[in-house]
């Protein structure tokens, strides 16, 4: 469940009408619940508690340096994939030893950082990467700890879009399954590395539980065979691809994916073993939404359209992965608000496409998608965009991105301002940045 709800006819954040957000902050706005946010993190761990996981969570999915502090103030870790997003963990005060670094291309720079600041794990994709954090580590005289991240070629789920699945034979993520194990003998005779284990991330959003079951299969019948030569593995990673309830009822519950993982797990976990988890979207999608303000309302053709002031630089997820997003008025007319996320009110609606201000084809944020009436000035909520919403903005046609606002209750704080003209041209304007015409 989410602090989301339309009471009195009008949206509601926890205490807060999201009217007076938007009349404050402007649009458009990402909007956070903080008690959803911590909700999710502290249900997703109870779900998982038998193995006592290091719950990861994936600065990729959500940014911000507040909601990575009020989510570490819960014992979460931070999973990161860049050093952008590592120096945001640790200005966010997160314990280094609660911060794992992932991604397939790490620079020099980026691994020197991880070594420097001493976090729990670096997560390494291939032979030449483990062959650089080695030199790094003797240059800064530390003995970092790693682990592998296994390609294990499997196929997910049919839901899972083609662009976010990532453990298929051939796919620049990991290291080729059948090359893991020698990979890891390597590292594990080098002195200046502490080699612990191994990591796996098989896509996202990832629906079938067994999908999970079988990566880890194959990551505990490899821990097996190096057991058995005598070196220790003392890290899983199982990743994150949990998925989010864009639609109600349209993902498994935590418990399900805890039914098909612990007992896989808990022999493992009973040996001294650290599991490590690192969810993102399942968390944060639903505790986050993007305020819009409709524009223009026009006709094309047979369409009708209503153009509002947020598009695919404010949230590229419907133009990049044709995602589905529920959206309606903040204060639809009539009071004709939704009984639920996928059962519309059946008070009269109209099939709108929603477009947004940029200069692209691709943006669209939905099709057809039944409505109440709107008119320009009119609020719109689109829902489920805490996850790859503000992490995924971009300035293109020099559009500002938005603003971030937290909600605690009765309390809405400003946790990013809404970026200006000038900010678009700070970094070219620079002293010694203008040349000479």
């Amino acid at each position: 469940m989410d602090e989301f709800s339309y009471r009195g006819g009008t949206l509601w954040c926890e205490q807060t009408e999201l009217r007076e957000v938007a009349e404050k902050f402007g649009t458009p706005t990402y909007v956070y619940s903080g008690a959803t946010l911590v909700d999710h993190y502290v249900r997703f761990a109870k779900a998982f508690e038998s193995i006592n996981p290091l719950i990861c969570f994936s600065a990729k999915a959500l940014s911000n340096v507040h909601l990575l502090r009020l989510l570490a103030g819960q014992g979460a870790g931070i999973d990161t994939v860049s050093g952008g997003e590592l120096h945001r963990a640790l200005v966010a005060g997160v314990d280094p030893e609660r911060i794992v670094l992932a991604g397939v291309g790490k620079s020099e720079d980026e691994l020197r950082a991880a070594v420097r600041h001493g976090i729990r794990c670096v997560n390494v994709e291939s032979e030449a990467e483990v062959e650089l954090l080695a030199r790094v580590a003797r240059e800064e005289g530390r003995r970092p700890r790693l682990a592998i991240r296994v390609n294990p070629d499997i196929a997910p789920d049919l839901r899972t879009p083609a662009r976010t699945t990532t453990a298929i034979r051939g796919a620049k993520f990991g290291v080729d399954i059948e090359r893991a194990a020698a990979l890891f003998r390597a590292a594990s005779a080098d002195d200046s590395l502490r080699a612990e284990g191994f990591h796996v991330h098989i896509g996202s959003p990832i629906y079938d539980p067994q999908v999970y079951a079988t990566a880890l299969d194959r990551l505990l019948a490899l821990t097996a065979e190096l057991e058995a030569d005598g070196l220790r593995v003392t890290t899983l990673n199982v990743g994150g691809g949990f998925p989010a309830e864009y639609a109600e009822g349209s993902a498994p519950g935590w418990d399900d994916f805890a039914e098909a993982i612990c007992p896989r797990l808990q022999g493992f976990v009973d040996r001294g073993g650290q599991v490590v988890f690192e969810p993102g979207r399942t968390i944060a999608a639903n505790a986050g939404i993007l305020l819009a303000t409709v524009r223009y309302r026009k006709r094309a053709g047979d369409r009708e359209l209503v153009v509002i002031d947020a598009g695919m630089t404010h949230i590229v997820r419907a133009a990049m992965y044709d995602s589905y997003h529920f959206m309606w008025p903040v204060t639809p007319v009539n009071g004709a608000v939704p009984r639920s996320r996928d059962q519309q009110s059946t008070d009269d609606l109209v099939g709108y496409d929603v477009v947004g201000p940029i200069c692209e084809s691709s943006d669209y944020l939905a099709k057809g998608r039944a409505l109440p009436a709107m008119v320009s000035g009119d609020l719109i909520a689109i829902f489920s965009a805490g996850a790859y919403g503000m992490t995924m903005t971009s300035n293109y046609n020099s559009q500002l991105r938005p603003a971030e606002v937290l909600v605690r209750g009765g309390r809405a704080d400003l946790i990013r301002r809404r970026e200006t003209y000038d900010d678009l041209v700070a970094l070219e304007l620079l002293d010694g940045l203008t040349p000479p015409l």
